[in-house]
């Protein structure tokens, strides 16, 4: 009796590839957002099982680590605590997400080797998944950030509105990578690790506990980071400041370039993810 694994996907063949058959693969996985959804919070549920306050625990740490660290960290870059405050807890709250995010997308494939071989969905389902539980755990942790600010008495204003926009903009790029991760992981194994390294130095060089003008003439330098990008389109309504004029430009950019390697790449190794788990 054979072993293979097989993959259809619902009313489609795995058979069917190229970019008919990614595109068809996206649209329906984008269209059984339940089952996602289902698997997201199935996976916060999993993981916080036996916890009173579930992922609220990673919300209580947040706040003890943004207090100790803020009120050090801004006598030491001579800073307002006022204002540096909010700036550590919406800049922290957000490269949390973003390094989980492209970490957990490594393994949006891997992860999901059970299903992958067993149940006829959509590969994309699993980038869904993915980023969606992510998102769930962020407005988990992100709940500090409103309250902080009233507590704060940061300014509020219509340009708060500009979240709205750039977490429609997070959200397509943590897609996009998850695929493409995904693909890459599920492919060479020793993909993972290295992402995580490599996050893991991007956070000490990226303006989430000091300042960007602390750079003088670096300044501008370190603004081209997509890194600091991502963070910048929201951290700046936010606080009622302007953001860097390459922020929008930067990650405009990245979901583009992003979302056609990322395509390509699923339309031409899609049929191979369930033989490569």
């Amino acid at each position: 009796m054979s072993t293979t694994p097989l993959n259809l996907d619902s009313g489609t063949s795995s058979r069917s590839g190229g970019i008919a058959g990614a595109w068809t693969d996206i649209v329906s996985g984008l269209s059984k957002s339940w089952i996602w959804f289902a698997l997201a919070m199935q996976d916060i549920q999993t993981r916080y099982r036996g916890s009173m306050l579930g992922p609220f625990w990673l919300t209580l740490s947040n706040v003890i680590m943004i207090v100790g660290i803020g009120v050090i960290w801004a006598r030491l870059f001579h800073q307002d605590i006022y204002t540096f405050l909010p700036y550590l807890m919406i800049g922290l709250t957000l490269w949390q997400f973003i390094s989980t995010s492209i970490s957990d997308g490594c393994y949006t494939f891997l992860g999901a080797q059970e299903i992958i071989q067993q149940v006829p969905l959509p590969f994309s389902v699993h980038a869904f998944r993915v980023v969606c539980r992510n998102f769930v755990v962020l407005a988990h942790t992100g709940i500090i950030i409103p309250i902080g600010l009233a507590v704060l008495r940061a300014p509020f204003g219509w340009r708060d509105l500009e979240v709205v926009p750039a977490l429609l903009i997070l959200w397509l790029n943590c897609v996009w990578i998850a695929i493409l991760l995904g693909l890459v992981s599920a492919r060479f194994r020793d993909v993972p690790p290295i992402i995580t390294n490599l996050v893991g130095i991007f956070v000490f060089i990226t303006p989430i506990f000091w300042p960007l003008d602390a750079l003088g003439e670096w300044k501008s330098i370190v603004a081209l980071s997509p890194f600091f990008a991502a963070i910048d389109i929201i951290r700046a309504p936010l606080l009622g400041v302007v953001t860097e004029p390459s922020s929008w430009t930067i990650m405009l950019g990245l979901t583009v370039i992003g979302w056609l390697c990322a395509f390509v790449a699923f339309a031409r190794y899609r049929q191979r993810v369930a033989f490569w788990v």
